[in-house]
């Protein structure tokens, strides 16, 4: 029974991890747990169009890594998985957030 859930353990963090191995989203990432933000400031800053941005913060909030909070007409992202965080800061990378 133990190595049954040993490997759902395994599953969920591989599919954590998956969400997060696309450059624009893990970049989306690494910004987004250094500053919460909006769409307009992410597209500011990777330079690529706001229905791609789109649709990476949907796969991260299908995968529960991102929340985000409406204020008014704007919705600012916040990383929520500190497990997502720790991966991250692990990772060293050394460019900017938003």
């Amino acid at each position: 029974m133990r190595n049954i859930m040993d490997m759902r353990i395994y599953e969920i963090k591989a599919e954590k991890l998956k969400a997060m191995a696309h450059p624009y989203r893990f970049c989306i990432l690494k910004g987004l747990a250094e500053n919460k933000c909006n769409v307009s400031k992410i597209q500011d800053c990777l330079g690529i169009p706001q229905s791609t941005i789109s649709q990476h913060l949907a796969k991260l909030r299908a995968a529960g890594l991102i929340k985000g909070e409406r204020t008014g007409q704007e919705i600012c992202y916040k990383v929520v998985d500190e497990e997502v965080i720790r991966i991250i800061n692990a990772m060293g990378t050394e460019t900017g957030a938003f």
